[in-house]
């Protein structure tokens, strides 16, 4: 499955409802006037009054001692991998995550990080066993093994704290550093029921996008050790990714965590009420997790499918196999209601 094939649905209307992706949300009215009234100053100065107080509010919920925004999860990840490793060292990371299959290898091609891909068990998570064995011996043939990338939310699937725990345990015994790609950080803590420090304590950086499921426009936090954070500071200079009156933006963020985390629950469970519809339909296969429905029809008329519900103002993703649909919070039950009906009349139910 990718999930950023044919994504360009739309017809030039704006569709009632779009399932592609939780980034496509739109800030709501109070999140603009929060971004219209915030107050600024050049960040690159570290004078911008918003983008601080982001960055050691988030710092804060997730018990790190810094924070650091940038303008995507890519580069958050990107820099991320460059504050743990040097040229020529290693990542383990696994195969599916969006590390190593999205982020177009940018570790290995801009800051020449090699990233050796580890299998991903059934629940999301990395097997200690297959850390333990990708680890390279002090040989100069091989790259310096320094750190293993995980990841939470994985395809919507959040992974127990029980197993994330053993993946990095395993790479503490090895000396590794712990990177975790939390793009859906809130998502994940939201199904698995714990604080925000029970998961982000497990790594020593953790990546968290406030353009998904929080929603807004753009951008990402990085949080870790005071003398991470300050590496990856100089590493987001050298990407390009220093900002001037970022705190528009910033002001964006803060609203989201005040006002859009709790509601994610509700995210979950439009999701599974969706993912029940579509099973009692019987048109094909259902998974879902958190506020991720997977359709596989059986028929594969994805194609045919994807025009009917555009037809519909119901725009959902491309390519083969499954269709990823995403609940979000300009999904609401009316728009999910659209959704239903452009399914059920396709299949002449």
């Amino acid at each position: 499955m990718n999930q950023y094939a044919n994504s360009n649905q739309t017809t030039g209307n704006r569709p009632v409802c779009d399932l592609r992706s939780d980034t496509v949300t739109q800030p709501d009215a109070a999140m603009r006037a929060a971004m219209a009234s915030a107050e600024l100053g050049d960040d690159v100065y570290g004078e911008d009054p918003q983008i601080n107080r982001l960055e050691s509010e988030l710092a804060e919920r997730l018990g790190k001692e810094a924070g650091l925004f940038l303008p995507t999860g890519t580069q958050s990840n990107l820099t991320a991998l460059m504050a743990h490793c040097g040229r020529g060292e290693e990542a383990l990371v696994g195969r599916p995550y969006h590390v190593y299959t999205y982020e177009a290898q940018g570790a290995s091609v801009l800051a020449s990080i090699a990233l050796c891909p580890l299998p991903v068990r059934p629940d999301g998570g990395l097997d200690p066993d297959d850390i333990r064995d990708a680890v390279k011996d002090d040989d100069s043939h091989f790259a310096v093994t320094r750190l293993v990338s995980l990841e939470n939310t994985h395809n919507g699937r959040a992974i127990p704290l029980e197993v994330m725990a053993a993946a990095a345990g395993t790479a503490r015994e090895a000396g590794l550093g712990v990177h975790l790609d939390g793009a859906r950080f809130f998502n994940a803590i939201t199904a698995l029921g714990c604080a925000a420090p029970n998961l982000a304590g497990l790594a020593d950086t953790v990546s968290v996008c406030l353009s998904k499921g929080l929603g807004t426009p753009a951008g990402s936090v990085l949080v870790g050790t005071q003398y991470l954070i300050k590496r990856a500071r100089r590493c987001r200079k050298m990407l390009g990714g220093g900002m001037r009156q970022s705190g528009i933006l910033a002001a964006a963020g803060l609203y989201a965590l005040e006002n859009n985390v709790a509601r994610l629950a509700d995210d979950h469970a439009r999701a599974q009420q969706f993912a029940d519809w579509l099973q009692s339909l019987g048109a094909g296969s259902v998974t879902q997790d958190t506020n991720m429905v997977f359709f596989t029809p059986a028929d594969g008329s994805n194609d045919a499918l994807r025009s009917h519900m555009a037809a519909k103002g119901v725009v959902i993703g491309g390519g083969k196999g499954a269709i990823r649909m995403v609940l979000h919070k300009d999904v609401d039950d009316a728009a999910l209601d659209r959704a239903s009906e452009g399914l059920r009349s396709f299949y002449g139910g």
